[in-house]
C-alpha cells in the first residue's frame, strides 16, 4: 500500500516560489531578419548540402560494396522502365515516346536532388491516368474532326496529339512549380492529411479506372475516351456496344501476354531469395511480341494496332504554353499532392527499413524541380513507382547511382502491338487490387477507417479521380470532427481493494466494482466548443442528475432530489443554506479524469466550471471553499 500526501499549490505560488520564470527580452523584428539573413560558412555549407543531398554520400561512396549491386539494380529497373514508359504514355493520352522522355530526364535530376536511396522516379499508372483525363478534357477528339464536328468523321490525330502534348507539358510545369513552392514553404507535412486508408482506397479506385481504360486496347476495339463523373460506366458501355468488332488476334496476343507475365511475376515472388535478379518478364514480352509482329506484319495482315512511329534521340527544349495555366491549376494541385504523397510514403518505408532518414520538404523540392525542369524537354508528371522501387531495392540497389536507362533503342519497338502494353499495365495493377484485403482487416480494427477507405474508393470510381480525391479528403476531415465531437465518455469504477489499487472500464473487466458515493468520469479527447454540451449531458446522465440548480430558494417545488432521494412538497420554510447545499445525487466525490485531454478551450473551461456549480454547490459557496483551500485568491 502507498500513502501519498502533498500540499495543494496555486498557480501564483508555483510561478513565484517554485519555477522562477526566466526573464526573456523579445527580439525586435529587424534583429530577427538580420539573424536569419546572416551568412556563415557553416550555414552556407548546410544550405548547399541540404539542396544537393548527393554531396553528402557521393564522396564516401563505397565502390566495392555498392557498385555491382547498383549496376544490376539499375539494369533491372531500367528494363522495367522501358515498357512501362511506353505503356503509361497511353494512359497520359500522349504518344509513347513521351513516356521514354519522362523515364530519362527526371531520373537524372532526382539523383542529385532526392534524399531517398531506393525509390525509382518515373512514370506511374495513377498519375498518368489523371493526366490523360485532363488532356482529353482540354483537347477532345471533337476539336480535331475533319470537315465537321461529327464524332464519326475522321479525326486529325497528329494535330490532336500535338495539342495534348502541349497541355500535358504545361500541366507538368505547373505541378512542378506547386511542388517546389510547397517545399520552400515547408509544407512537407501535407501528406499527413492523406491518411493511409484514403490513399489505398484512392489507388485501388485508380486501378479500376486504368483497367477499364485498357480493355479496348486488349480487345482491339475503337471507342471514345471518357472523363469526369461516371466515366467508368460510360467506358464499359462503349466497349460492350462495340464488342462485336473485337479483333481476335489482338485479344489472343493480349491474353497470352497477361498469362505469361502473371506466371513470371509469381515465379519471381516465390524464388526472390534465390534469384540474383528478377526474371525480366516485361522486356521479354516486349521483345518477343515486337519480333513476331514485325515478322508477320500483323498491323497490315491482321489489323493489329501497333505503337507506331517512335523518333530516335531527344527533342530540343521548348517553353510550355502558359496560357492554359488558369484552366489547369485545380488539377495540377491535386496531382502535385497525390504524386508527392505516393513518393514520400515509399521513401519513408525504405528509409525505415534501411536505417536512414528522408526529408519531406526536400522531397517536395526535388519532385518539383524534376517536373518543372523536365517539362521543357517534353515530359509529363512523374513520381515514385511502387513496382520499380521494390525491384530496385530487392536487386541490391543502395543509392541513386542505380538509375540508368535506355532511350536510344526506342525506335526498335515501333511494331509493338498496343495490346501488349495493355497487358503489361493490367498485370502491374494486380498489386493494387490486393489492397481490397484491407476491407476485412479494417472491419476488425477500425470501422471509421474502413468508412474512409470505402468512401475514397467509391467516390473516386464514380466521380473520377479528381472529384473523388476531394470528396475523400472532406470525408476524412469529417471523421476527425466526429471522433472529437462525439468522443467515448467513460464511467470508470474502482477495482476491489484486494485486487488492484486502480480503476478500469466496466465493459472490459468483470471484477470491476463501483465504490459507493464515488464517480470517475473520463473523456478520451479534448473538451472544446463542439463537444462540451455532450460532455455535460453525458456526465449528468451517468450521475443520475435530472434537474438544474434554481436561481433562488423561495419557489415552491413539487419534487426535490436530496442525496438522490425524491422528497415531496419542499416548502419555503427550508433555509437558504439547506436548500443550496442539497446534493443532486447521492455522490459525495466526483473525479474528472483529464489524462487523455490535450487541450480545453474557453467554452470547455466554462463547461467544467458550470459542472462544478450545478452538481456540487452554488457559485458563492464554491468560491468560498476554493479560497479557503488556497486554490484561488
Amino acid at each position: 500500500m502507498y500513502h501519498v500526501e502533498r500540499p495543494i499549490f496555486n498557480e501564483g505560488y508555483i510561478d513565484s516560489e517554485l519555477l522562477h520564470r526566466k526573464k526573456r527580452t523579445p527580439k525586435s523584428f529587424q534583429r530577427r531578419i538580420a539573424e536569419h539573413l546572416r551568412c556563415s560558412s557553416e550555414k552556407a555549407k548546410s544550405v548547399v548540402f541540404g539542396f544537393l543531398p548527393i554531396l553528402t554520400w557521393l564522396p564516401s561512396y563505397p565502390l566495392k560494396e555498392y557498385l555491382f549491386g547498383d549496376i544490376v539494380s539499375g539494369i533491372s529497373t531500367g528494363v522495367m522502365q522501358l515498357p512501362q514508359g511506353l505503356a503509361y504514355a497511353m494512359l497520359a493520352a500522349v504518344p509513347p515516346v513521351f513516356g521514354l522522355y519522362s523515364s530519362f530526364y527526371p531520373v537524372l535530376l532526382y539523383t542529385f536532388l532526392g534524399t531517398s536511396k531506393h525509390i525509382s522516379i518515373g512514370t506511374f499508372a495513377v498519375i498518368s491516368l489523371m493526366i490523360g483525363g485532363i488532356a482529353v478534357r482540354e483537347a477532345p477528339d471533337s476539336m480535331f474532326a475533319v470537315n465537321g464536328t461529327n464524332a464519326s468523321q475522321v479525326v486529325d490525330f497528329e494535330a490532336r496529339d500535338a495539342r495534348r502534348v502541349e497541355v500535358v507539358v504545361a500541366l507538368t510545369t505547373l505541378v512542378g512549380i506547386i511542388q517546389f513552392v510547397l517545399g520552400l514553404l515547408r509544407f512537407g507535412f501535407l501528406a499527413i492529411y492523406l491518411t493511409e486508408p484514403l490513399v489505398r482506397g484512392f489507388t485501388t479506385a485508380a486501378a479500376v479506372h486504368v483497367s477499364v481504360s485498357q480493355i479496348k486496347y486488349l480487345l482491339g476495339v475503337h471507342t471514345a475516351r471518357f472523363n469526369g463523373p461516371l466515366s467508368v460506366v460510360h467506358s464499359l458501355d462503349a466497349v460492350f456496344r462495340n464488342i462485336a468488332s473485337t479483333n481476335v488476334v489482338t485479344l489472343i496476343i493480349g491474353l497470352v501476354c497477361m498469362v505469361f507475365l502473371y506466371f513470371i511475376k509469381d515465379l519471381n515472388e516465390r524464388f526472390k531469395k534465390k534469384l540474383p535478379i528478377p526474371i525480366p518478364g516485361e522486356i521479354i514480352v516486349v521483345i518477343v511480341s515486337t519480333g513476331i509482329s514485325y515478322g508477320m506484319v500483323m498491323s497490315e495482315n491482321y489489323g493489329v494496332e501497333v505503337v507506331g512511329k517512335i523518333p530516335t534521340g531527344l527533342l530540343p527544349p521548348k517553353i510550355p504554353d502558359f496560357s492554359v495555366f488558369p484552366n489547369l491549376f485545380p488539377d495540377a494541385f491535386a496531382i502535385a499532392v497525390v504524386g508527392f504523397s505516393i513518393a514520400i510514403s515509399l521513401a519513408k518505408t525504405f528509409a525505415l527499413k534501411h536505417g536512414y532518414s528522408v526529408d519531406g520538404n526536400q522531397e517536395l523540392i526535388a519532385l518539383g524541380l524534376c517536373n518543372f525542369m523536365s517539362s521543357f524537354f517534353h515530359t509529363f508528371v512523374v513520381t515514385a513507382s511502387m513496382s520499380r522501387s521494390l525491384v530496385q531495392e530487392s536487386t541490391g540497389g543502395h543509392t541513386e547511382v542505380s538509375v540508368t536507362y535506355l532511350l536510344a533503342i526506342g525506335f526498335v519497338f515501333q511494331p509493338l502491338p498496343t495490346t501488349v502494353l495493355a497487358a503489361i499495365i493490367m498485370v502491374n495493377l494486380l498489386g493494387m487490387y490486393k489492397q481490397l484485403k484491407d476491407i476485412p482487416a479494417l472491419w476488425r480494427t477500425s470501422k471509421i477507417e474502413l468508412a474512409i477507405w470505402l468512401v475514397s474508393f467509391f467516390a473516386s470510381v464514380l466521380l473520377g479521380l479528381d472529384y473523388g480525391l476531394v470528396v475523400a479528403m472532406g470525408f476524412a476531415i469529417l471523421t476527425v470532427i466526429y471522433r472529437t465531437q462525439w468522443p467515448d465518455l467513460i464511467h470508470h469504477p474502482f477495482f476491489p481493494p484486494q485486487s488492484l489499487s486502480s480503476y478500469q472500464s466496466f465493459v472490459l473487466f468483470l471484477k470491476a466494482e463501483e465504490c459507493s458515493g464515488i464517480k470517475i468520469f473520463q473523456s478520451n479527447t479534448s473538451i472544446y466548443f463542439a463537444n462540451s454540451d455532450l460532455y455535460v449531458s453525458t456526465l449528468k446522465a451517468k450521475l443520475g442528475v435530472t434537474r438544474e440548480v434554481v436561481a433562488g430558494p423561495k419557489k415552491q417545488m413539487d419534487h426535490v432530489y436530496t442525496n438522490g432521494q425524491m422528497n415531496e412538497n419542499n416548502t419555503e420554510s427550508e433555509s437558504e443554506d439547506d436548500f443550496f447545499l442539497q446534493r443532486l445525487t447521492p455522490i459525495h466525490t466526483i473525479i474528472l479524469d483529464f489524462t487523455p485531454v490535450n487541450f480545453i478551450d474557453s467554452v470547455g473551461a466554462k463547461t467544467i466550471k458550470s459542472v462544478s456549480q450545478q452538481l456540487l454547490f452554488p457559485k458563492k459557496t464554491l468560491e468560498d471553499r476554493l479560497a479557503r483551500s488556497g486554490l484561488i485568491h
